[in-house]
């Protein structure tokens, strides 16, 4: 984990945002000195002019973080259901006001779902069970992947964590090809920003998700299962074991789950064939 002794503020690259310059102090040697902190903001999402959540979050790449959300929360069916796209900010946090269809804005306002102040919360807010049950098409894609390309993604992402090495308080979520090379890479305070974040890139660059992997710095939870079956990814790598809901989802819908992905170790929990060796 980096510390107040690994880097100064100085060090901070010039294509990074997201964080802020603080006076420390780290023991035992007592002297002053700067460090990054990890930025933390309230960011509003409104649909039509209709205030619908407040989440924590990091102040980066927050297009794609509007967009990745809506996607996979089931607000729009594609990019193209989003027509404006307007981020303003404020001395109390940052406003996405989004312009969406009107057939994707009369079924939000059917969900009455409303959600605040959580650092990148997948579920909170839902006003019943039943909300938790949305349906999805099942994974189509032909596409196995071997071991080797696992490790070299797991072992590539830490090395491309820009953030995390700057204040060691981020979460990230990368999209990998067959052999393992990273593509795309978001990051978050929040696990489920970075992912969001991630999906909102794929659908920005028209990727075929069908062909590649999700690579997480985190666990997989249900909501993170949830959001790659969305997208339509057939292999989601996280760093910690599954949970038992993700874990179901991802047999109802044919998501292969690999947990404990580390270098030199990684369990497949579901769909054992998508993995082999190699």
């Amino acid at each position: 984990m980096p510390n107040a002794n690994d880097h100064s503020a100085n060090d901070k690259p010039n294509t990074i945002t997201g964080a802020v310059a603080r006076k420390v102090t780290p023991w035992p040697d007592l002297q002053e000195q700067d460090d990054w902190i990890i930025e933390e903001l309230p960011v509003a999402l409104s649909y039509n002019g209709i205030s619908h959540v407040v989440m924590m979050a990091s102040p980066i790449l927050l297009k794609e973080f509007a967009l990745g959300f809506s996607f996979s929360e089931g607000i729009i069916n594609s990019a193209a259901d989003i027509y404006d796209c307007e981020i303003q900010q404020s001395e109390s946090g940052i406003s996405i006001n989004l312009e969406i269809s009107q057939r994707c804005f009369s079924a939000l306002k059917n969900r009455q779902r409303q959600l605040s102040g959580k650092t990148g919360c997948g579920i909170c807010g839902l006003e019943s069970l039943q909300m938790l049950a949305r349906q999805f098409q099942p994974i189509a894609s032909p596409q196995q992947f071997q071991h080797r390309s696992l490790q070299k993604a797991i072992k590539t992402l830490r090395q491309k964590q820009q953030l995390q090495d700057l204040t060691g308080a981020v979460h990230a979520a990368a999209w990998c090809d067959p052999q393992g090379n990273i593509l795309h890479i978001a990051e978050d305070v929040g696990r489920h920003n970075a992912l969001d974040k991630l999906i909102g890139i794929l659908l920005q660059q028209q990727t075929d998700t069908r062909l590649g992997f999700i690579t997480l710095s985190s666990r997989v939870s249900f909501e993170m299962a949830q959001k790659t079956i969305a997208i339509g990814a057939p292999l989601l790598v996280g760093a910690s074991a599954p949970t038992s809901m993700a874990l179901s989802e991802a047999d109802k819908y044919g998501l292969c789950v690999v947990g404990f992905a580390r270098p030199g170790r990684q369990v497949v929990y579901s769909q054992l064939g998508r993995v082999v060796e190699g």
